[in-house]
């Protein structure tokens, strides 16, 4: 048996940060992992001496005094870990079909950037980038500040889809440039990278600019693989007197309410902690399962359980031959249509519409690239007749399956990367039965609970529970991603420290 000041459940990103800044202010805290590896999606594999990302390909708003950075730099992180600063002309490459187009970085390069090709859209893109502005200022905790009027959720009920439809001043232009007639809207082109958001005709508009203006103002790879994040956070807890333990599943949570501690939770194999507190870093509706009936109040189980999750995706790790296939600086979306809104929704025959290609960053000044990442879409009902299996238990039909998925994939990749398939040493695949069981998301999810503009409370989850001294953090209570994730943390914790109290030991640093 095990007794602590504060369990908490899950050692992704929010609970590591959690576990930082709560062993950092005296408690005695306990990180409980099911994987052997640590950190959720900042997890990384090795194949055949080649590091892969598992979830973290390139983070935003990590410049000087920018929000990431300000943030990491109170978790001691921006002088433990090397960051590759992505082309500041071009950190996301958009093409539709054969047309190319930058999203760089700077508001005002962003901006001049994409006048190459839309010089009479300036009124739509100075609109594009004050709006942005305009809620990244209505969310007072991306400028670590005290929450104060609520102007925030004037954004949570609008659509970022419609938000950009009516942005364009010209819609229907056909402009000529380099000898060629453009014929993809503005629109399409902001859009073009949502699959960071998994874009669909249910975002809300804060979601989309929340995640767009972080990585305008500054976007990074973590040179080395984003392990080091996990790895530097739990040498920091376990210095402030914390414990991480891994490979033990939390199975049941109770409370014994006439203790000291006041929660009971137990693994799958009887061992026993206890605690004062608990903070859950997985999934809400993966919690509530671990809970008895009379734990939580039945509306609150049913909304919580019913929440659609956003999609899930297939992806090929490529290990390429030395000196084959090119670093790139930035990141390259191709879809196959001129509307990035529907792609997620694909139907199996026309599978894939789009894909993400990626190359890992290793070292300074790196000329070529060691590994290449190609992301897609992929729902989870078309691995569902193997869900109940494990990792390298699914039989010869899967293999088929995946090796199939592999070669379609790759035929669209050669559109625009024909030398690649040539450049490959080695490949790896996951599908979204692979990320469900590495990362602990319900149906492989890429970023958790789907939110949705209709309904914005519905899809809302607090970090303070009517269970007293009950939490929640990770992706699913304020925003996904590296940025939302830890401000989200902040938030958890602060209902637990005071959030005046911690946003000034952050703002100090």
């Amino acid at each position: 048996m095990h007794k602590f000041d504060i369990v908490i459940i899950g050692s992704g990103l929010g609970g590591l940060l959690c576990g930082y800044i709560l062993s950092k202010e005296g408690f005695n805290v306990c990180i409980v992992e099911k994987q052997s590896q640590p950190g959720g999606n900042l997890q990384t594999f090795t194949r055949h001496g080649h590091k892969f990302e598992t979830g973290v390909h390139y983070i935003g708003s990590l410049g000087p005094n920018q929000t990431l950075a300000r943030y990491w730099s109170y978790f001691g992180l921006m002088d433990k870990i090397q960051f590759q600063q992505l082309d500041l002309d071009c950190f996301d490459r958009v093409a539709f079909n054969e047309e190319e187009f930058p999203i760089a970085q700077g508001f005002e390069n962003f901006a001049s950037q994409l006048l190459r090709y839309f010089p009479n859209e300036k009124q739509a893109l100075d609109d594009y980038i004050r709006t942005i502005q305009e809620v990244v200022s209505s969310f007072p905790l991306y400028n670590l500040e005290l929450p104060k009027d609520h102007r925030e959720h004037h954004y949570t009920t609008q659509s970022a889809f419609d938000f950009l439809q009516n942005l364009s001043r010209t819609p229907n232009f056909k402009l000529q440039i380099a000898n060629f007639k453009s014929q993809t809207p503005l629109s399409a082109v902001l859009a073009g990278n949502n699959y960071l958001y998994a874009g669909s005709h249910f975002s809300p508009l804060h979601v989309a600019s929340l995640i767009s203006h972080s990585f305008i103002s500054g976007a990074y790879r973590i040179m080395g693989g984003s392990d080091q994040v996990s790895q530097a956070l739990i040498a920091s807890i376990a210095s402030q007197g914390g414990t991480v333990i891994t490979r033990r599943e939390i199975s049941k949570i109770g409370q014994l309410p006439h203790l000291q501690q006041k929660f009971i939770l137990e693994t799958t194999t009887g061992e026993i902690f206890m605690s004062n507190m608990v903070i859950s870093n997985i999934h809400p509706a993966k919690t509530l399962t671990m809970m008895p009936p009379d734990m939580v109040r039945p509306a609150y189980h049913k909304r919580i359980v019913s929440l659609q999750n956003t999609t899930s995706s297939f992806i090929l790790y490529l290990s390429v031959k030395p000196g084959s296939f090119p670093y790139l600086n930035y990141n390259y979306y191709y879809h196959t249509s001129r509307d990035p809104w529907n792609e997620s929704a694909v139907s199996e025959k026309n599978w894939p519409e789009m894909f993400l290609l990626s190359t890992g960053c290793h070292i300074p000044d790196q000329k070529y690239a060691e590994t290449v990442t190609i992301l897609t879409y992929m729902r989870f009902d078309e691995v569902a007749g193997w869900e109940n299996t494990t990792i390298g238990r699914r039989g010869p039909e899967y293999q088929d399956f995946k090796n199939e998925k592999a070669e379609r994939l790759l035929q669209l990749v050669s559109l625009k990367f024909p030398g690649l398939s040539a450049a490959i040493d080695r490949m790896e695949i996951s599908t979204p039965l692979t990320y469900r069981d590495y990362t602990g998301t319900p149906d492989g999810s890429l970023y958790g609970i789907r939110k949705n503009f209709h309904e914005p409370l519905l899809t809302a989850v607090m970090p303070k529970t009517k269970i007293p001294d009950f939490y929640f953090t990770g992706q699913n209570i304020n925003l996904h991603g590296v940025l939302g994730v830890t401000i989200g943390s902040v938030v958890t914790c602060g209902e637990i420290l005071g959030l005046e109290y911690l946003l000034k030991k952050i703002q100090n640093g």
